[in-house]
């Protein structure tokens, strides 16, 4: 009997711990926000907390297929929300430890090209400290641009529920 109660307390406790394994991330907010070009370039804010709650205010050409300056005179997307998926936040907050985010310059990009999108990447610390990083055109590094290209994906690989 007290083997069977070990073996019963054992798994249990195994149990809890496996299923308890989320991030521990020391990001508390990732926010990331895709302006304007003057193409169609998508235009959106995407704002994931550490517990992988997100929202996402699209404004212009995120799921449209529509490829027209018109759309620009038409109401913004939408705001939804999501819970990301812990796979793809795991792999977001890989991407970021990467990057050496406190370490990155505060700002990219040359302003001699008049027509580029601008990515602004702002994050919070779970110790307080923050860091914003304006990139404009997207290439400030190939890691920076393989984040860029994450948050675009996002859109599309989670389940999104328009709030408004």
């Amino acid at each position: 009997m007290k083997y069977l109660f070990s073996l019963f307390a054992f798994v249990l406790l195994f149990s809890c711990t496996s299923q308890n394994s989320s991030v521990k991330s020391p990001y508390s907010t990732i926010e990331y926000q895709a302006g304007a070009c003057f193409g169609f370039c998508p235009i959106f804010k995407m704002t994931i907390n550490s517990d992988r709650t997100a929202v996402l205010e699209a404004e212009h050409y995120n799921f449209s297929k529509s490829t027209s300056k018109d759309e620009v005179s038409k109401e913004r997307e939408g705001t939804f929300t999501t819970t990301i998926k812990e796979v793809d936040y795991k792999k977001l907050v890989a991407l970021l430890n990467d990057l050496n985010v406190k370490n990155l310059q505060d700002k990219y990009g040359s302003h001699n090209i008049t027509d580029l999108s601008t990515a602004y990447l702002r994050i919070k610390f779970e110790d307080g400290a923050s860091k914003n990083v304006e990139d404009y055109g997207k290439r400030g590094s190939e890691k920076l641009t393989k984040v860029y290209q994450f948050f675009e994906a996002l859109k599309h690989n989670q389940q999104w529920t328009k709030v408004k």
